[in-house]
């Protein structure tokens, strides 16, 4: 698959993926009860699934690691950052002010490493 292809996959799963765990947080901030539904337990794992790996995709293409690539390094350390603080706000936070907290933690890390994906720099402001 050419880069182009990979690179538009890959923003394009970013976006789904932000879209749909705003939507969530939304959801969950409300106390909806469609966070319950089927698809959206579902639907985010498969989106999340392409992210990821055309994102493997990418660094491959590109001959880039997390390692050898400090930018690359901090995007990792801020997914699993993001991913953790999500967990915490859509799931196992212990009350309504912790998951809101997460909620908008992860908000930043997701435009942290959006930013750091744009100027390829660990420390982009």
């Amino acid at each position: 698959m050419s880069y182009a292809a990979l690179q538009m996959i890959h923003v394009t799963s970013v976006a789904l993926s932000y879209l749909l765990f705003t939507l969530r947080g939304i959801w969950m901030v409300q106390s909806s009860d469609l966070l319950q539904r089927r698809w959206v337990k579902i639907v985010p794992h498969m989106i999340d699934t392409v992210l990821l790996t055309s994102a493997i995709g990418l660094a491959v293409t590109l001959h880039q690691s997390p390692i050898k690539d400090p930018w690359l390094g901090a995007k990792v350390a801020g997914l699993l950052l993001y991913i953790w603080l999500g967990m915490i706000a859509l799931k196992r936070g212990k009350t309504r002010k912790i998951k809101v907290t997460a909620l908008v933690a992860a908000h930043v890390t997701f435009f942290y490493i959006v930013l750091v994906a744009l100027t390829k720099n660990p420390l982009p402001l």
